[in-house]
């Protein structure tokens, strides 16, 4: 019996890390892009998801329509990985004041993830370093930190989005081989 217990034990702590590749090594960087990947991904699969007439959805006038959350996005994006690279950043209302189709601002927001992945690529050393981010002297990490806790923010109002339209967010649908 204690035999068949042990052999169970081992098999369902060998089981899921049999098919795993070895986890790389933990990095502040590291950290902060594994956030911002989990988050940016929930967006642009929203952003595919969301038809294109709901692109001009806005809950209530006061807010940003549903096109426009992704333009924001997608222009914090440049602002907050320009900042991490010590780039001179765009407007961070340009695409949402510019583009107005989903073609269009998927387009962008995928742009600027491919932008931002230079910015997530830098090492922790050169993290510490200083830039101005809204006139104040902050570390790199504080830019990449901030891009995926923005990220994560709008995605929450990107879910409430989806839900009045009797949507499921991309968080809510199954995930297949994953968590």
């Amino acid at each position: 019996m204690k035999r068949v217990t042990l052999s169970l034990a081992l098999s369902l702590f060998a089981v899921p890390a049999f098919g795993q590749a070895a986890a790389a090594p933990v990095t502040g960087v590291g950290t902060a892009k594994s956030i911002w990947e989990m988050n940016i991904n929930y967006v642009t699969k929203s952003a595919e998801q969301m038809s294109e007439a709901d692109y001009a959805y806005k809950p209530v006038a006061t807010v940003r329509s549903f096109g426009q959350l992704i333009g924001h996005v997608a222009g914090s994006q440049y602002m907050f990985c320009a900042a991490a690279l010590g780039e001179a950043p765009k407007a961070e209302d340009d695409i949402e004041k510019s583009v107005t189709t989903k073609a269009g601002l998927v387009a962008a927001l995928k742009a600027s993830t491919d932008y931002c992945k230079r910015a997530y690529a830098i090492s922790d050393a050169q993290a510490s370093g200083t830039m101005k981010l809204f006139g104040q002297d902050n570390s790199k990490m504080f830019a990449l930190m901030l891009n995926a806790s923005h990220d994560g923010e709008h995605y929450g109002n990107i879910v409430t989005y989806m839900r009045m339209k009797a949507m499921v967010p991309p968080s809510s649908q199954p995930q297949s081989g994953g968590m």
